[in-house]
């Protein structure tokens, strides 16, 4: 081992110490290691920098739409109105003979067949007018046959002279003349009373359900007076009045007019009617009459449809709802009306699935709503793929993926 001596005076050594100490000489191998040890360090530390970064992301997937496939279709378009339901036919029962009620003859609420006796008024008084008549006209007739004996016997004298002046011929012949226009007075008296008399039966004059009662037995009724004694009403058919916007009715006949809608066969639309619990009538009816005259308050035309209504279910003054069939159009094409969205100039709006998968965002025109969708005039050709569902993922422009979904059933009418 070298030590300081060996060296010279004021002298260091490699390590910076001063000659003459003792230093314990390091072997190479150990600068080596001093020198890397920085080195591999920082290795160390780039290499767990490098273990600690995240794998790069995937990009994000377009969002999954849901898509219909819009095509032309026949479409019944019909139009809900509220109405009234109104009878036929309504017979205020009035007395045409003055008198005693002696009997009801009908049950109330009940229904009562034409020609049915409903009241029995004492035909006494009647009767005995009806003798006096017939006695005055028997009378009457026996007169002329007498007359008509003198003035045959007259006319056989009277060529003679003898028996028989012109003056006597002459009264002979009126005295017949006037005799057969008493028994004709006489015929049609015995007619008027015989009549008053069937008027003592208080016949019922259409067939109907009748109302209460408004008179017992032993009341006194005259003749045409003003108050009923009861009400008739036929309820089979029934009228159902309903009254449409006169801007619809114009704007139906120019799309008739123009082939844009079919009308429905004979020209008498069918109807069918919605009862007051929502319940649809199972009987369809027609429509029967419509007003030619605008109503100046509402602008409304007034329609008229006819209903069977064999089981009494519908009654007057009923409020329905009618649907009124308008008319077929062959082309018709439906969106939903949920989808519909409607932009700051208030044009209708869809989203559609155009070139490349983008949503693109349509403006469309619509008709009249048929149940829960929209009938689109413009905007939308046969084929095209309408967004209906995951719309709030979606905007103009953006890559989507399409998929078909259930579309719901396609009304055939509204």
């Amino acid at each position: 081992m070298q030590t300081a001596s060996d060296a010279g005076p004021g002298s260091h050594g490699d390590d910076g110490a001063p000659h003459g100490v003792p230093v314990a000489v390091q072997p190479k191998h150990d600068k080596i290691r001093r020198t890397v040890a920085p080195v591999c360090l920082g290795l160390a530390m780039l290499s767990a920098t490098g273990c600690d970064r995240e794998p790069a992301r995937d990009l994000p997937k377009p969002p999954q739409v849901g898509v219909i496939t819009v095509y032309p279709q026949p479409v019944v378009r019909t139009t809900e109105l509220p109405g009234r339901t109104a009878a036929v036919m309504t017979f205020d029962v009035r007395p045409q003979a003055s008198g005693i009620i002696l009997k009801r003859l009908f049950t109330e609420g009940s229904e009562v067949k034409e020609g049915q006796s409903l009241y029995e008024i004492d035909p006494r008084p009647y009767q005995a007018q009806l003798a006096q008549v017939e006695a005055d006209k028997a009378k009457d007739e026996a007169d002329l046959a007498n007359a008509k004996l003198n003035f045959t016997r007259d006319a056989v004298l009277l060529p003679s002279q003898l028996a028989v002046t012109q003056q006597q011929y002459d009264n002979q012949k009126a005295l017949v003349g006037e005799l057969v226009a008493t028994v004709a007075a006489d015929a049609a008296a015995v007619e008027t009373a015989q009549l008053n008399l069937d008027y003592t039966k208080v016949l019922a004059p259409i067939s109907g359900v009748i109302s209460h009662s408004n008179v017992t037995p032993g009341a006194l009724v005259t003749a045409n007076q003003p108050s009923e004694l009861a009400v008739v009403t036929q309820l089979d058919p029934i009228y159902v009045d309903l009254n449409q916007s006169s801007t619809t009715l114009v704007r139906l006949r120019q799309e008739a007019a123009t082939g844009q809608i079919e009308t429905a066969g004979d020209g008498a639309a069918k109807v069918m009617l919605k009862l007051e619990d929502g319940r649809t009538y199972s009987l369809p009816g027609k429509l029967e009459f419509t007003e030619v005259n605008v109503d100046e308050g509402t602008g409304t035309v007034f329609l008229r449809a006819l209903f069977p209504n064999p089981e009494h279910l519908l009654l007057p003054g009923m409020y329905v709802h009618a649907q009124l069939q308008e008319g077929v159009n062959q082309n018709g094409i439906l969106v939903p009306q949920q989808v519909v969205s409607h932009n700051t100039r208030g044009d209708a709006t869809v989203l559609v699935v155009g070139d490349g998968d983008k949503a693109e965002l349509r403006v469309i025109e619509t008709g009249p709503a048929v149940r829960d969708q929209w009938i689109v005039t413009g905007g939308l050709n046969p084929d095209e793929r309408v967004i209906v569902d995951g719309l709030q993922n979606v905007r103009p422009g953006v890559t989507v993926r399409p998929v078909a979904v259930s579309e719901p059933a396609t009304p055939r009418q509204s």
